[in-house]
């Protein structure tokens, strides 16, 4: 079971992510380490792909909602993206559907290799 985070700060408000692989309750702590190092500022954007990710299960949800509410305890906002029918009615059966921004096509969020 494999993940790989990158995450990239744009500016000071500005946070893109591309996530890939599987995540759960061996991969899930990996995630959540890295969202732990993003430095949540007033009104911070966060966007975040999952179009690479093949496998969620309840562990990668209790991630992205503890997330969810760091960010929003700041004023700020995160979306998720490229989201396969899967993972959407993940999100979808479990109400978090209805609270999160979460988009099933992908904008397809850049991450610059070079920074």
């Amino acid at each position: 079971m494999n993940i790989s985070v990158k995450l990239q700060q744009k500016d000071l408000l500005i946070v893109n992510g591309i996530i890939s692989g599987e995540i759960d309750a061996f991969t899930a702590p990996v995630l959540r380490e890295k969202l732990s190092e993003i430095d949540l500022k007033e009104n911070l954007q966060v966007i975040i792909d999952l179009s690479d990710v093949s496998y969620m299960d309840s562990t990668g949800l209790g991630v992205f909602v503890g997330f969810y509410k760091s960010v929003n305890a700041s004023n700020g906002h995160m979306e998720l993206i490229g989201l396969s029918s899967r993972l959407k009615r993940l999100f979808d059966i479990t109400g978090l559907g209805e609270i999160m921004d979460i988009q099933a096509s992908s904008g397809e969020v850049k991450i610059d290799e070079t920074v």
